[in-house]
């Protein structure tokens, strides 16, 4: 016997299963490679571009093939005036005709045809290559700046539950009459600009956790692991410059608008053409078989093929000279990225080793006042934002190094960082 219960069950037991299945997967720490990692195995626009090299592949089979061949089916000489019209059993001019005609285009255009189809390759080829170090960059990038941003949070929250202790054991130094009433409240002021500035902290770290989801898919990313050192060495990034996948795939480009030169250069040379028919009539007169060659015939280069030279000649040079102009962009920007990083390692090592202590260094000295009753309680305050101050610089700073270091070592080095 059927158990009525089991059609409810069953639908109880799916129900379960699809709410499991929209629940988002917990995410997993990732450690700073794991990031690239990802990032390179699921960013759609590498996709995107790995697809468009397979385009590029397949379409590569067909370049330089001979056209379809032509199938023509007619008839010839049907009379429709005159004592025979509409009596084509009665003469014999009128047949039925059935032929095969194929196009033959010369043979340099063949050959520039497949040389343009492998200069895309090397273009999609040098798309991915360029669209890979973007993704590889902004996901180690993003990590970096969620890493900072969460210790950025972590030691402002140290510096405010400080603060915000001493405020709240003012009220016993009023009533021993150590404080008056109206410190009390300023020092409540100042720890709700602080929580001001928590709120911006907080609202920092969503964003860059954001910008990570966006580069490396994860959801919800947390940073695990240790930060990363990259040592910027300016002469190996100078050397690795011309290996640069933008500078590749210029010369990619290069190579495309001289294969549509080429294939230009080829149009002046004639094309040809074959057909073969065959002609039925009635058979009191036999039939026919016909066979012919075209041959093309360009005339008129000056109007025709000349100006279509030039043009595509202009091309190439205006890829030459875009791959110059890059060259010089990308020069420029090492040296100014290399000069910045230098200054952003300076300023850093200045915020933790003179700006920072001495923050620190006033909280002591102004709390042994506090205690001593020569400082009040808006003095603390002072001394605690101040401390706050130095501390984001400092991290803030050391944030810029790391940065630095990544970006120029993963976007000028060598691929094999």
């Amino acid at each position: 016997m059927r158990n009525p219960l089991q059609p409810l069950a069953r639908h109880v037991l799916a129900c379960a299963a699809a709410a499991l299945a929209s629940q988002p997967a917990l995410a997993s720490p990732l450690t700073f490679d794991a990031a690239i990692s990802k990032a390179r195995s699921s960013a759609p626009s590498i996709q995107a571009r790995t697809l468009g090299e397979i385009s590029a592949r397949s379409a590569r089979i067909a370049a330089g093939q001979l056209p379809d061949p032509k199938l023509a089916l007619g008839i010839a000489s049907f009379p429709i005036s005159g004592p025979l019209a509409f009596q084509p059993q009665l003469d014999n001019f009128t047949w039925l005709n059935i032929g095969l005609s194929q196009d033959i285009p010369n043979l340099a255009k063949r050959r520039a045809q497949r040389s343009r189809a492998d200069a895309e390759i090397v273009v999609a080829n040098a798309e991915t290559l360029v669209e890979q170090r973007v993704v590889k960059v902004q996901a180690a990038v993003a990590w970096i700046n969620l890493a900072f941003a969460e210790r950025r949070l972590a030691a402002f929250g140290v510096v405010m539950g400080r603060l915000d202790r001493m405020v709240r054991a003012s009220p016993s130094s009023v009533t021993s009459g150590a404080s008056r009433p109206a410190q009390v409240l300023a020092g409540r002021e100042a720890i709700a600009k602080l929580q001001d500035r928590r709120d911006e902290l907080v609202s920092a770290v969503a964003r860059v956790r954001a910008a990570l989801t966006r580069w490396t898919g994860e959801p919800d990313p947390e940073i695990a692991g240790a930060l990363p050192d990259f040592t910027v060495d300016p002469v190996a990034l100078r050397g690795s410059l011309a290996r640069h996948p933008s500078l590749t795939l210029l010369a990619a480009q290069t190579g495309r608008a001289a294969a549509d030169l080429r294939i230009a250069e080829a149009e002046r040379r004639p094309d040809f053409g074959v057909d073969v028919s065959y002609q039925r009539r009635d058979p009191r007169f036999g039939d026919y078989v016909s066979a012919g060659v075209t041959i093309g015939l360009p005339l008129f280069k000056k109007t025709r093929q000349e100006p279509l030279i030039a043009a595509k000649l202009a091309g190439v040079g205006s890829a030459r000279a875009d791959a110059e102009a890059t060259r010089r962009a990308l020069a420029a920007d090492l040296e100014a990225g290399l000069a910045d990083h230098v200054m952003h390692h300076d300023q850093w090592l200045r915020a933790r080793d003179v700006l920072q202590p001495l923050a620190q260094e006033r909280i002591a000295l102004e709390t042994g006042s506090y205690s001593a009753g020569r400082a009040t309680l808006v003095d603390l305050a002072d001394a605690h934002a101040a401390l706050a101050d130095a501390t984001l610089t400092t991290l803030d700073r050391e944030a810029a190094v790391a940065s630095d270091g990544v970006r120029l070592t993963f976007l000028y080095g060598s691929n094999d960082r």
